[in-house]
């Protein structure tokens, strides 16, 4: 996977807010995010739709893998289901692994973890996406 692959595949409200995919095969996809005040709630730690946004998208980035750009397919997710195990705290690192477990044709299977910089568990996310 090449920088310019990398930066061409971050959609606009990806870079808004601020994640950069570091790890991209065909059975798993890694985002990293460090989290900023502007990614906390009111009570001061990560907001929780950071955290789905985070798993959504390092399953859907799994699920489209294609080293050739121009043959990429697109995905939306069906269902995606969150378990928030701990906060996240401005000037965490997080990465969140996307990992293909099943599916058909079209109707795929995947689970997300994400993990802060000392390897603890903040989420985990199971997903169940199309692919067209």
């Amino acid at each position: 996977m090449s920088t310019s692959d990398t930066q061409d595949s971050i959609s606009n409200f990806g870079q808004h807010i601020g994640y950069s995919l570091v790890e991209w095969t065909e059975s798993s996809a890694s985002i990293a995010l460090t989290i900023a005040d502007y990614h906390l709630n009111s009570a001061g730690i990560m907001h929780g739709g950071v955290l789905a946004t985070l798993i959504d998208t390092a399953c859907g980035y799994t699920l489209i893998h294609n080293p050739d750009p121009a043959k990429r397919r697109r995905a939306v997710t069906l269902s995606l289901n969150t378990q928030f195990t701990a906060s996240a705290q401005s000037g965490d690192k997080l990465l969140a692994t996307g990992t293909l477990k099943g599916g058909g044709k079209h109707i795929k299977f995947l689970s997300c973890d994400v993990k802060n910089q000392h390897g603890q568990l903040i989420g985990h996310g199971e997903a169940v996406m199309k692919l067209f």
